[in-house]
């Protein structure tokens, strides 16, 4: 058995110095079935150790019933069969550009600003979801033959609270669950950041993505010993629907990464492969600024983060370039690069066959309903990542005044008597033409994810507000929801009345077959649709947006099947498309 511990200068393995070389890489953000080929890419660009984040929503949906906690096992295994190192981010917070930043929405739902405390409700809940997780973290550690070299508390803390007790309490429970191995924090390279984040006795580290000797200087006033290590280099960035793609030039990145090790660091590439933010599960960002208290800015469903391994896991100039700087510091020659996984044979056109209006999806998939004198949020209809359809009657006779969402989070199509009125947004939520009574008024609310950093973390989903006619408000609203796992049944998606497709491209969900010659990795083309969701054969590809960047969705080779593929799109807002072969219909193309 190996021991692995923290020296005044340098990382210890078994009494001699090592430098950590990672990069991160995300078990829940790629295929299972590609795992090894990542893990190989990585230990091909030069890398000796991989790190993962563990979201906590997507293994416990619902207090106590927790789904495929053993893929963590999993994944810890297969790096240990590729010869790498792991450092593993438990949270229970790591932001990672995920859903609510890994917290159950269930869990802020009902602490709300308490979550990230020494709130004894949250801790409980903490201590009994780490008595879940931690079970396949502790057997796996270095010391017991495993790759586990190092656990980290929380996530950049000092970007949102300073609550030492509470650190101090997360680092006590993780060692009183069995973590031998050396324990970290992980904060930006500034002052209340440190303070706020770090804990007296646990190794501090820094994120960046440039100035290392700056950041590793502040590092050094906080604390004068203990190896130097970037945790998150960030070497590429994310992209939010409606911005411009993030690009990092290779030639910058490599000479910053250059630094750090001149510097005599140890550093963690982040992303080293960023993968996808499948069935819907990306979060999303505020703006305005450093306060992060602005515009909701979605992030989209790719999380190529322009990483070195793009998100179909191919090497790239970027690779190639961190690369060369990486083997100046590796014991021997380097790996071979892996070739790619196969792509598709041929592209694939679907054959749209069905459609339901979003109706019919509901009564069939959707919760229960609720009625009451002001709308239910999205977390008391237990509704997680999905949309809500609220209705409500403005009375009448009475003259035409405006209607305003108050609260709206976070965007609305609107239908008043049936017929289409506009969409809101939190930045515009009032109707353009003023609705007169007696009407009766839908409004079919998205999340479009729910906020992965800031002081926002947690807020809720849905009318939080209220519904206004003039300044009066429109009591008796009932709501329904759908949850995005009830479209995961195929059963369930089978049951729903298909009748034959508008020629008006109406919202709904379209059903058809894709038919594949030669499977592999591919990507679906979505000419004409708006925004939606899309399954392949019962795997969730995640949310697609006319609003770009991205322009279309990874499909991972392991989901598709030679021969015929069952396609859903939910289109939420409208289509051009009217049929097969014509503006619109969905396209599988190779890589």
């Amino acid at each position: 058995m190996s021991e692995f511990t923290v020296g005044d200068e340098d990382f210890l393995l078994d009494g001699r110095p090592v430098r950590l070389l990672s990069g991160a890489l995300h078990y829940f953000r790629v295929h299972e079935a590609q795992w090894g080929h990542r893990l190989a890419m990585l230990r091909a660009m030069g890398l000796n150790c991989v790190e993962t984040y563990v979201p906590w929503n997507l293994h416990e949906p619902a207090p106590g019933r927790t789904r495929d906690v053993a893929a963590l096992g999993r994944f810890l295994d297969a790096a240990r069969d590729a010869g790498l190192w792991a450092i593993v981010r438990p949270g229970p917070y790591i932001c990672a550009e995920w859903e609510n930043g890994g917290l159950p929405y269930w869990l802020t739902a009902e602490v709300g600003a308490r979550a990230r405390t020494r709130d004894e409700r949250y801790m409980g809940h903490v201590s009994d979801w780490f008595a879940r997780l931690l079970p396949e973290i502790v057997p796996r550690q270095v010391d017991r033959g495993g790759p586990v070299i190092m656990v980290q508390v929380e996530n950049e803390y000092g970007s949102y609270g300073s609550d030492a007790a509470h650190m101090r309490r997360l680092a006590d429970l993780l060692r009183e669950l069995g973590v031998t191995v050396p324990l970290f924090t992980s904060d930006g390279p500034e002052d209340h950041m440190l303070s706020g984040g770090s804990v007296p006795g646990v190794l501090a580290t820094v994120n960046f993505g440039s100035h290392a000797r700056v950041a590793f200087e502040t590092l050094r006033r906080h604390r004068p010993e203990g190896p130097l290590m970037c945790m998150e280099f960030w070497c590429g960035w994310f992209d939010h629907w409606g911005g411009e793609h993030a690009v990092r030039d290779a030639r910058d990145a490599a000479a910053a990464l250059r630094e750090i090790l001149r510097c005599g660091a140890s550093v963690n590439l982040y992303m080293a492969h960023g993968g996808t933010s499948f069935a819907g599960w990306a979060g999303a960002n505020r703006g305005g600024g450093a306060l992060h208290d602005g515009p909701l800015e979605p992030d989209v469903t790719s999380y190529d983060y322009d990483a070195p391994i793009d998100e179909y896991g191919r090497p790239t100039a970027k690779f190639r370039a961190l690369r060369e700087v990486l083997a100046e510091y590796a014991d021997g020659p380097l790996p071979e690069v892996p070739p790619a996984p196969a792509s598709l044979g041929e592209p694939a056109e679907a054959v749209l066959t069905g459609w339901a209006p979003l109706t019919d999806v509901l009564e069939t998939l959707g919760g229960p309903e609720a009625s009451g004198p002001v709308p239910a949020t999205f977390e008391e209809l237990g509704v997680e990542r999905g949309l809500v359809r609220y209705e409500v009657t403005v009375p009448g006779p009475r003259e035409p005044y405006p209607l305003t969402v108050r609260g709206l989070r976070d965007l609305a199509v609107v239908y008043v008597d049936g017929e289409r009125a506009g969409v809101l947004t939190e930045e515009d939520p009032c109707l353009k033409e003023p609705v007169a009574g007696h009407a009766r008024v839908e409004l079919w609310v998205e999340s479009l994810g729910r906020i992965n950093y800031g002081p926002r973390l947690g807020e809720s989903k849905g009318i939080t507000g209220g519904v206004l006619h003039e300044r009066q408000f429109l009591h008796g609203v009932r709501a329904r929801g759908l949850r995005l796992e009830a479209l995961e049944d195929v059963e369930g998606v089978r049951a729903v009345p298909c009748r034959e497709l508008p020629g008006d491209g109406a919202p709904g969900l379209y059903r058809g077959t894709v038919t594949v010659r030669g499977a592999g990795d591919a990507r679906l083309e979505l000419p004409g649709l708006t925004r939606g969701f899309v399954w392949i054969n019962g795997f969730g590809l995640g949310r697609y947006w006319s609003a770009g960047p991205q322009r279309t969705l990874f499909v991972p080779g392991p989901v598709l099947r030679e021969g015929d593929n069952e396609l859903w799109v939910l289109e939420l807002e409208g289509t051009a498309r009217t049929g097969s072969g014509e503006a619109g219909t969905p396209v599988l193309r190779a890589v």
